[in-house]
């Protein structure tokens, strides 16, 4: 576990409201955002926990450094810990660094690689108005990272500073754009070389030849690359700092002018970071798509800008002919100064209006025009379907592939089964829903990474099945490896485990599986044999399992004995031949089990007599009972499909809003609700309206005609109403709507 404090650059972006935005916002991602928590705050949703952290940041007015605290939580590859898990860790975190009674918005990110926590906190304390700023935070944090792992018995992580902070922010870069850094390329090429020099022209010359320069800047060092690349000669090593150097060397030679020409034998490139495949040709096509972005850019630029100048010229011509205007105007009983006041009045005000539009086209314009990292750019590629992208993604020194619980299949790639894909990380994870599960590829194993349910997992193992090849591997835990192989065995999968120990399991639930289904089948042909059908009481079970396994509606006892009765011819050669002492009367013989019951009778042979008291009263001119208890007349009559479409279409939305914002109520489908039922109001959604009614803390949706529509304009929002079997709706006076 690693826990950072992400430090803002600049005050205009310490704005707790832009924060919360951006670590709630989904980005299009189904995958991105998890738990999102307010803590601390006397408001329900998050839009009123950000007005609530502003007014009590407005209080402060002394303050003049940051008010918001960025706090970063991040887990090693693979490990996901459960929800209050993470939820206790916030908490501890929060309160080891003086926060424990701050207002605070965290959510979960699930888009990457690792799962992280971005917490947004507010530096003003609720009560006190007092700021407060953790002195020396990283060593609490690394210290509180320690005491968590031991507690939670999470992976062990190295929290000791191994870099400075110019290094690791040089390496951060690396991780981010995919571009090698001037320390790193140092490193590579010349630092041996420099370690090894004896004299200061020796160092000079080895500089140069690696097309560099040693400078004097302050108290010490920094080394210059020919593009204007700078770095502190510390931060590449600390033998090369000042001090270091001049104990070694003597005291600092500045570079002689250059009498002779050095060869210069390589020069500092920004090229990508070195991968395991050949990505010339990529970075050609990036390196030139970003040369025609800002060929687009510089003209879309231009065009805004002409469109300004023609905007003022046009404003300053408009104030010219009306001071024209004014000047020959007879002043008589008239103040010429008021009238040239006004005309400059609305000058500048055009004036103020014309920059403000320009500017925020020009903001438009840099935003549209963003420039892109090689990885970023690698990542969009591939998201669009290009192999080679991908690969290269997969290809970079920091892909490490996905830990923990995985399973991967044995075989060569199949084209044709391309998932739906709802992220591709930069280390080439390719993330991609099944139901409520997120199923991640790296290429080589696959892992359902929340929300693992038996559907995921065998979702995943039809995607792994048929993507690849039917000799899965396992790896991860007891747990998982019995929660596939049940998976498997439940769809019954043709595929073989490559662990002997599972797929001995395997084959162990398959063999009693079909013992069980066998026995039961025998159980119920022996039952129904026993009590005198024989043959077609086989049949019927057979035809019970069937109807099982397809779906379809179960035919009656009646009908089903009918059927067997005519088809059989050798049906009544059977004797009637009961259990010892356990016959039961002739009106409860020959039922099949499990099935729906009529009142049937049969004499099975012609010894027994049918005494009046034998038949239920009910048989006569009896007939099939209405198996449409749970269905509704309005949806199959007065409301049209095409209104049920609407009306899901707009519960989904809201429900999807829900998920945002916690002020919002459920929304359902009205299916015969009863009870308390108060008027919401209508919508019109693809030219349909509908009803908002509600019941309870939810709010359900009734699709109603245009006549009902216009008689609900006299009903108050609010008001009681009752819904009728029909579906129509009355008020409280007693009119039907």
């Amino acid at each position: 576990m690693i826990a950072k404090h992400v430090p803002m650059r600049s005050l205009g972006k310490s704005d707790f409201a832009s924060l919360v935005d951006y670590i709630t916002d989904e980005q299009e991602k189904t995958e991105r955002l998890g738990q999102v928590r307010v803590t601390n705050c006397e408001a329900g949703t998050v839009q009123a926990a950000i007005d609530e952290v502003l007014a009590t940041q407005h209080i402060n007015t002394r303050a003049q450094s940051d008010k918001t605290y960025h706090l970063l939580i991040g887990f090693p590859l693979g490990e996901i810990p459960k929800v209050e898990v993470l939820e206790s860790i916030e908490d501890r975190v929060c309160a080891g660094l003086g926060y424990a009674d701050h207002q605070r918005v965290s959510a979960v990110h699930h888009d990457t690689d690792h799962l992280h926590i971005h917490i947004a906190i507010n530096k003003i304390h609720p009560t006190r108005h007092t700021i407060h700023e953790p002195f020396q935070a990283y060593r609490t944090l690394g210290e509180l990272c320690m005491k968590l792992e031991q507690e939670y018995g999470l992976q062990q992580v190295n929290h000791e500073p191994r870099r400075r902070l110019s290094e690791s922010r040089a390496g951060d870069m690396e991780q981010h754009s995919g571009i090698e850094s001037l320390v790193s390329w140092i490193k590579r090429e010349c630092l041996d070389d420099l370690k090894d020099a004896q004299t200061w022209t020796e160092f000079h010359q080895i500089v140069r030849e690696n097309g560099l320069e040693l400078r004097e800047r302050a108290n010490g060092f920094v080394i210059a690359a020919g593009d204007g690349t700078v770095v502190k000669a510390s931060t590449i090593s600390r033998e090369l700092s000042k001090p270091k150097l001049e104990a070694r060397l003597g005291s600092f030679e500045a570079s002689p002018e250059r009498q002779t020409q050095t060869m210069t034998r390589r020069t500092y490139q920004k090229d990508p970071v070195r991968m395991r495949i050949n990505t010339v040709e990529l970075y050609a096509r990036y390196t030139e798509e970003l040369k025609s972005l800002t060929a687009a850019r510089a003209e879309a630029l231009a065009r805004a800008k002409r469109r300004k100048d023609r905007a003022i010229e046009g404003a300053k011509r408009s104030n010219r002919l009306r001071r024209a205007a004014i000047k020959i105007v007879d002043g008589k009983g008239i103040d010429k100064r008021v009238l040239y006041s006004q005309a400059s009045t609305a000058l500048r005000a055009t004036m103020d209006s014309i920059h403000q539009d320009y500017s925020k086209e020009r903001e438009q314009l840099y935003k549209g025009f963003q420039r892109k990292t090689w990885a970023d750019w690698l990542r969009i590629e591939a998201v669009k379907g290009d192999s080679e992208a991908l690969a290269a993604l997969r290809a970079r020194e920091s892909s490490q592939g996905l830990k923990g619980n995985t399973f991967r299949a044995d075989g060569q790639a199949k084209p044709g089964h391309a998932p739906v894909l709802d992220n591709i990380t930069k280390k080439g994870t390719i993330i991609f829903r099944v139901g409520l599960s997120a199923v991640r590829d790296d290429g080589d194993k696959l892992q359902v990474s929340r929300e693992a349910s038996r559907e995921g997992l065998q979702a995943a193992l039809r995607f792994a099945m048929e993507k690849y090849g039917e000799r899965i591997t396992v790896n991860g835990t007891a747990e998982f490896k019995a929660q596939i192989v049940r998976a498997a065995v439940d769809i019954n999968l043709p595929i073989t485990f490559a662990d002997p120990g599972l797929e001995r399991r395997r084959q162990e639930l398959l063999t009693k599986e079909n013992a069980y289904e066998r026995t039961e089948l025998q159980f119920d042909r022996g039952r129904t044999d026993r009590r005198g059908i024989g043959g077609a009481g086989s049949r019927a079970v057979a035809d019970q399992h069937v109807t099982r396994s397809s779906g379809a509606r179960p035919e009656s006892d009646y009908s089903r004995t009918a059927r067997a009765y005519n088809g059989s011819a050798e049906f009544n050669k059977k004797p009637d031949i009961g259990r010892p002492g356990r016959k039961p009367p002739p009106q409860s013989q020959n039922r099949l089990r499990t099935l729906s019951s009529l009142g049937v009778v049969r004499i099975a042979s012609g010894s027994e007599v049918l005494l009046p008291s034998d038949v239920p009263g009910h048989m006569e001119q009896q007939g099939t009972q209405p198996d449409n208890t749970l269905r509704r007349s309005v949806f199959g009559s007065r409301v049209k499909p095409d209104q049920i479409t609407a009306a899901n279409k707009y519960i989904g939305e809201r429900e999807k809003m829900r998920l945002k914002k916690f002020d919002i109520q459920k929304h359902s489908l009205y299916n015969g609700q009863n009870g308390d039922v108060y008027y919401g109001g209508t919508r019109n959604v693809d030219g349909h309206v509908l009803a908002l009614l509600k019941y309870g803390d939810e709010v359900v949706v009734l699709p109603i005609d245009q006549a009902t529509a216009r008689r609900l304009k006299r009903v108050a929002v609010g008001d009681p109403v009752t819904i009728t079997a029909a579906g129509s709706i009355k008020t409280s006076k007693g009119r039907s709507q």
